[in-house]
This record gives C-alpha cells, structure tokens and sequence, in this order.
C-alpha cells in the first residue's frame, strides 16, 4: 500500500494534464496506476490540504467528489505518539520535521506502506527514520 502526499494528488487532481511537465506526468501516470491497482492510501490530513486553499465553490465541490472514492484510513492514538518520538528523532539530528509530515511518517511506517511524495522534506527525513518511499519507475511509457 501507498501513502499519497498532497503534492501527488495535487498533481493529479488539481492540476491541468497540458500543464505538466515530463516528469510530472511520469508521477501522475505512476498515481494513475496505483489507484488502478487499488494500493492508494488516503488520510484525514491529506484529505483536508487538498480541499483547502481552492477560491471557487465548484472546485472544493468538484475535489471532494473525486475523493470520495478514497476513504480516510483511522488515525490510532499510536499514530500520534510515533510522530511524536519521530520529531524529537529528528531533531535530534538537526532536522526540522513539520507535524503533518511526521504524522503521515508514523502512520506509513507503522502499516508499513511506502511515502508517494514530491515533497524533499521526505527524503531527509529518510535518512533519520525508519520510513520507505514510494519511487517512480522510470520504464520509458
């Protein structure tokens, strides 16, 4: 299973196709394919930046309709107290962890899904935690 970041699903859901570059047509295509393959993963998190920020009505109307076909997985008290010792990990080693970001780490590495995400932060913090992320194949489509 895979944990889709918002810079994913914003690629995929709220961009326009003509606007994407290459390479982000490579990671919404790779999108396309887990949705295909039923290995998409949604969170309550995920699920509230992607319907935040858009100014038109019809749009949040339009966003929430296309993900609801995604239902939120629980978040477990577990969840919340594992991105905790995953910041104070991190910052240990001098790395500055946002708390969704954590929170998508705990919940990914707890279930033992991969991270499907553009955001670099995610990569230093592999580094540190015991976290695995999701790449793109690049196969030549």
């Amino acid at each position: 299973m895979v944990l889709v970041d918002t810079s994913v699903w914003s690629l995929a859901l709220r961009r326009q196709p003509k606007d994407l570059s290459p390479a982000q047509q490579l990671v919404v295509t790779e999108w396309a394919d887990l949705v295909r393959e039923g290995r998409v993963q949604m969170i309550g998190p995920i699920r509230q930046e992607l319907l935040s920020g858009l100014r038109h009505k019809q749009q949040v109307a339009l966003l929430e309709q296309r993900l609801a076909a995604f239902p939120d997985t629980p978040i477990d008290t577990a969840d919340y107290v594992e991105a905790a010792r995953f910041f104070n990990l991190l910052r240990d080693r001098g790395v500055t962890g946002a708390p969704t970001d954590l929170l998508i780490a705990s919940i990914a590495h707890r279930r033992q899904w991969t991270i499907f995400s553009l955001d670099e932060d995610f990569q230093r913090y592999a580094r540190v935690l015991p976290i695995r992320l999701h790449r793109v194949a690049f196969t030549g489509r």
